[in-house]
């Protein structure tokens, strides 16, 4: 496996400041439309989806229901990265962003005027899986090119801070997809939220959207791509094929890489929300509090360290969180049932502020360096998106699971995430790279 970092650096002298910080900032916005309706989906699925679409079974089974259909997105986002990240390798990263964004948006909206099952009955969970597969696909294919965007145009030396706004942009997709849920909330009831004002944020999706494509149909295609495939006259024929027969592992590599970022933010705003409430009786505001709270952190915190990974290492900087995360898993659910607000606070910014943070500030330098440029978006996004579907999808669900297994208790979900980030502590521990 021989690292493309040298050809990145090479094309690096040859770009404007200009053009580099147009990618990072079309990156970082085409990343806040796809996160804020991919994260909005999960939080709406912990508090409504389970009575609106799925009434006829027990509320557990309607709660495992509705994070079923959460995971039902992570299993269409590798067809997304292969179809997107195939797209991507031969026509170019700028096409496949602007329909990403596109898709993301049209799917969104459409879950805000969907039926429930007291209208269409058994029709409506079937319509509402068929659009989460949609926005899985979608959201597939954001990932790989929105990194590469932004680290191919990125100087040398500060390609984890470019890079970082794709990260951002999830920080600030959840402040935005909680922060409207807490708001509906509040101003209109419990009652009417469930019965009607869930919708209204999926319908505000086309804003996002529109400003989305606005951004990204300004951006300039990545130079490296163009000098590398597209004036060389070369383009791969099956550019995923191609990652997988050079590079096989480093597909590994990366679903063991992201386990320790996965475990930690969906444990801490999909899952706990549902756990806190159901199992534990406390007000559904503390968590989505809380998912403020780390969403807005995330904001300072992933520059921040992608800026300490430029200067002292990406690998360095990703043990460093994986450590804090591996830590920090059984004393977050020690003071979850204890009910202590303080230390429930303190230990979910540890997991999504220091552990989860420091992680993914690294990925998209660390992960599209492992392939080469005219294969890069096909082999970075469809391990990236494979890794989501074991490590991210069905993370609530599993955790839902693993609490009735053990008669309610949360100790098998603790070392389930404790596993998750010692494996990818001791990944990165072996690394030769970065």
């Amino acid at each position: 496996m021989t690292p493309a970092f040298d050809t990145l650096d090479a094309s690096a002298a040859r770009r404007s400041p200009s053009q580099a910080r147009r990618a990072a900032i079309g990156s970082f916005v085409g990343a806040v439309v796809d996160w804020y309706d991919f994260l909005l989906y999960g939080i709406v699925a912990a508090l409504v989806f389970n009575s609106a679409f799925f009434p006829k079974v027990s509320p557990t089974m309607g709660t495992l229901a509705a994070f079923a259909t959460f995971g039902v997105g992570f299993l269409f986002r590798p067809l997304g990265g292969v179809v997107f990240g195939h797209y991507g390798d031969r026509l170019g990263r700028k096409r496949m962003l602007v329909l990403t964004v596109m898709m993301m948006g049209l799917s969104t909206v459409a879950i805000g005027f969907l039926p429930t099952f007291a209208t269409i009955g058994w029709w409506a969970p079937v319509l509402l899986v068929a659009l989460r597969a949609l926005q899985g696909f979608a959201v597939g294919g954001e990932w790989g090119g929105a990194a590469l965007m932004a680290v191919e145009s990125a100087p040398k030396h500060r390609k984890a801070f470019y890079s970082s706004g794709v990260q951002v942009g999830y920080g600030v997709g959840l402040v935005l997809a909680t922060g409207i849920v807490s708001l509906l909330n509040h101003g209109f009831g419990e009652a009417a939220f469930k019965a009607w004002a869930w919708r209204v944020p999926f319908v505000l999706s086309i804003v996002l959207v529109l400003i989305g494509l606005w951004v990204r149909k300004n951006m300039d295609e990545s130079q490296e791509f163009v000098e590398k495939v597209e004036h060389a006259g070369r383009k791969v024929r099956m550019p995923v094929l191609e990652a997988l027969t050079r590079h096989p592992k480093a597909f590994v590599l990366i679903v063991a890489l992201r386990l320790a970022e996965l475990f930690t933010m969906y444990i801490v705003t999909a899952f706990a929300l549902s756990y806190s409430t159901t199992n534990l009786g406390m007000s559904r505001d503390v968590f989505l509090s809380i998912g403020l709270v780390v969403g807005a952190i995330s904001c300072v915190t992933i520059p921040l360290f992608a800026t300490l990974a430029d200067r002292f290492g990406l690998r360095r900087i990703y043990m460093i969180g994986a450590v804090i995360g591996l830590a920090s898993a059984i004393p977050f659910f020690i003071a979850l049932e204890a009910r202590a607000l303080a230390w429930i606070v303190l230990f979910s910014v540890l997991l999504a502020n220091a552990a989860h943070d420091m992680v993914v500030s690294v990925q998209q330098p660390l992960f599209t360096e492992l392939f080469g440029t005219q294969y890069r978006y096909s082999g970075a996004g469809v391990g990236y998106q494979f890794a989501s579907v074991v490590g991210g999808g069905f993370t609530p669900f599993i955790a839902v699971a693993l609490v009735g297994v053990a008669g309610g208790s949360w100790h098998l979900v603790a070392g389930y995430l404790a596993a998750g980030c010692l494996i990818s502590l001791l990944v990165a521990a072996r690394m030769r790279t970065a």
